[in-house]
This record gives C-alpha cells, sequence and structure tokens, in this order.
C-alpha cells in the first residue's frame, strides 16, 4: 500500500471538503493505493451525526464520492466530474466507530465515463453502504485547465496500516 501525494495542495483557493487537510469543517481523507483499489482509512467524528452517534447519509455519499474521484485522478490520470452518484444503505455506521475503510475500483471505462465501485466498511468489516460513481472523466488538455498535472505516490516504500 503506498500513500497517494495530494496534488491539489499547491492549488490557490483549495478547500475541498472531501479532502482539503485545512478545510476546519471537512472530512480531511487522505487515501493510498492498494494494487486495483484506492483506499481511504476515516474515523468519523460526531459532528457528522445525522441520528444520535449515526453516520449521516450525506456524509456517506460523500466519502463515496471522494473516495472513487482519487481513483480517477490516480490510475486514469485526470480529472472530471460526478455525473451520477447511487448508494446503497446496508447497515448504520456509528459516529463512534474507531475507523471506517473506505475502498473505490474502476470496474468499467465507457467512451469519457469512468464507472467506480466504492464500498465503506465498519472497524469489524461488514460493509455498511456502497455506492457506484459514474465520472464524467477530462481531455489532458481540460484536466490541465483545471490545474491537475499527475497524481502520484509519496514513494515507492510499501506500508502497513
Amino acid at each position: 500500500m503506498r500513500k497517494i501525494k495530494n496534488h491539489w495542495l499547491a492549488k490557490p483557493g483549495y478547500e475541498c471538503f472531501g479532502c482539503s487537510p485545512s478545510n476546519p469543517l471537512g472530512l480531511k481523507m487522505e487515501f493510498y493505493e492498494d494494487g486495483d483499489d484506492i483506499v481511504c482509512f476515516w474515523k468519523p467524528q460526531e459532528h457528522y451525526q445525522g441520528w444520535i452517534d449515526t453516520l449521516h447519509g450525506g456524509i456517506q455519499a460523500t466519502l463515496i464520492d471522494e473516495c472513487a474521484s482519487w481513483v480517477m485522478f490516480r490510475k486514469l490520470q485526470t480529472t472530471g466530474v460526478t455525473s451520477k452518484l447511487e448508494v446503497r444503505y446496508r447497515h448504520p455506521i456509528m459516529t463512534t466507530e474507531t475507523q471506517l475503510t473506505i475502498r473505490a475500483r474502476l470496474r468499467e471505462m465507457r467512451r469519457n465515463l469512468a464507472i467506480i465501485d466504492v464500498k465503506i466498511e465498519n472497524s469489524m468489516g461488514r460493509t455498511c453502504a456502497e455506492g457506484e460513481a459514474t465520472y464524467f472523466t477530462f481531455t489532458a488538455e481540460k484536466a490541465r485547465e483545471m490545474g491537475f498535472t499527475h497524481c502520484d505516490t509519496e514513494g515507492d516504500e510499501l506500508l502497513s496500516l
């Protein structure tokens, strides 16, 4: 498993709710490459609850959408926009969980549409939510206009988490 560099850090105005480390209200997600998968380990906090001690469904959808976008950045080396997001909530996720694992993988490409499967597991390994994200991917030229050049890992060393 290799940590993925956040290539947006130097971009002026970068305050992504999902992955910016400086957004005080954000999720501060970080990503790792594990073979064909992009993985995020994330700890819920009580201010992201919907019902008492239960992670809000909109936050779960955001976790799924954000992890899927990093599949596009790293595996396809481009950027784009979400064109469709489907979420299936299987089991409640408690905000008292010690850690969630969000895992995403490219299922298929249809011309410029990337279809990405994502799941959220609780600390016991139970799948609590699943998603299918469809992204409209940009050409290399359009991605450069958006400030994207490439998405690399921090190094060649394998991390054991």
